[in-house]
C-alpha cells in the first residue's frame, strides 16, 4: 500500500499521515509513502519529513507530476503486484495513477482557495488493471482518519521505533503516558524516538475509548 501525502497544497501533516500508517500497521498491511508536489517547496521542507520516516524504517519516496520525479521508480515497485493508493484529499493520488497510466484518464482537481483543503475526485474505490499481473486500487481522499479497534496498551505496537523498548518497561499494559519506569518515555527524553511521532501518538492515544468492547 501508498499512503499519499503532499508537502504543500494541501500543507503536509504528519498527524494524519502517522493516523494513517498505525491504520496500515495495525492492520498488518506493508505500506510506504510518497510525498508528491516537491516541485512547489522551493526551500526543500520536504527532506525533514523524508529522513524522519526513513530513519523509522518506511520506505519513502519524494515525488511531482509536473517533472516526472519518481514516477518511473513507483511504475518498478508496483509492477507484478497488487497496491493500494490511500491518503487525504487533493495530495495528487489521481494525479500519480494518470503519470503512471495516461489511459486511466482519472479525473483531477485543484485544491480549494478558501479552505486549502482537497476536493473529492475519486469518491468510489476502483480497482484497475495496469498491465501484467499490475493491478491499481485508487480510493477516495480521506478528510479524517481513526484508527478503531485498539486497545491503549496495545498501540505502542503499532509504532516501530517504539518496538525496542516496549519489553522494558515495568507494567506489560504500559500506555506510555504516565507510567513510572516507561522505557519509550526513556527513549523520547534521550531522542531514540522521535518527538514528532511520540506527539502523535499521545493524540491518538487520547482518542481511543476506554469502553471498547473486544
Amino acid at each position: 500500500m501508498f499512503i499519499v501525502s503532499s508537502i504543500t497544497e494541501p500543507s503536509f501533516n504528519n498527524k494524519t499521515v502517522d493516523r494513517f500508517l498505525v491504520t496500515a500497521e495495525s492492520s498488518g498491511i506493508k505500506s510506504s509513502l510518497i510525498i508528491n508536489k516537491i516541485d512547489l517547496d522551493s526551500e526543500k521542507k520536504f527532506t525533514k519529513w523524508s529522513s524522519l520516516y526513513r530513519s523509522i524504517g518506511y520506505y519513502t519516496l519524494e515525488t511531482s507530476v509536473v517533472n516526472g520525479h519518481n514516477i518511473d521508480t513507483i511504475k518498478n515497485l508496483i509492477r507484478n503486484k497488487k497496491v493500494l493508493f490511500w491518503g487525504p484529499s487533493g495530495v495528487g493520488k489521481s494525479s500519480i495513477l494518470n503519470q503512471i497510466d495516461p489511459e486511466l484518464n482519472l479525473k483531477i482537481a485543484t485544491v480549494s482557495p478558501s479552505t486549502m483543503k482537497g476536493k473529492h475526485t475519486t469518491v468510489t474505490s476502483r480497482l484497475f488493471f495496469i498491465e501484467d499481473e499490475t493491478y491499481i486500487i485508487d480510493t477516495p481522499g480521506v478528510r479524517e482518519i481513526d484508527p478503531f479497534g485498539i486497545k491503549k496498551e496495545d498501540l505502542g505496537h503499532f509504532f516501530p521505533e517504539f518496538r525496542n523498548f516496549l519489553n522494558a518497561c515495568r507494567f506489560n499494559t504500559c500506555t506510555h503516558h504516565h507510567e513510572p519506569d516507561c522505557s519509550v518515555l526513556r527513549a523520547v527524553k534521550d531522542s531514540l524516538i522521535p518527538e514528532l511521532r511520540y506527539e502523535s501518538y499521545l493524540r491518538i492515544l487520547n482518542t481511543i475509548e476506554d469502553d471498547i468492547n473486544f
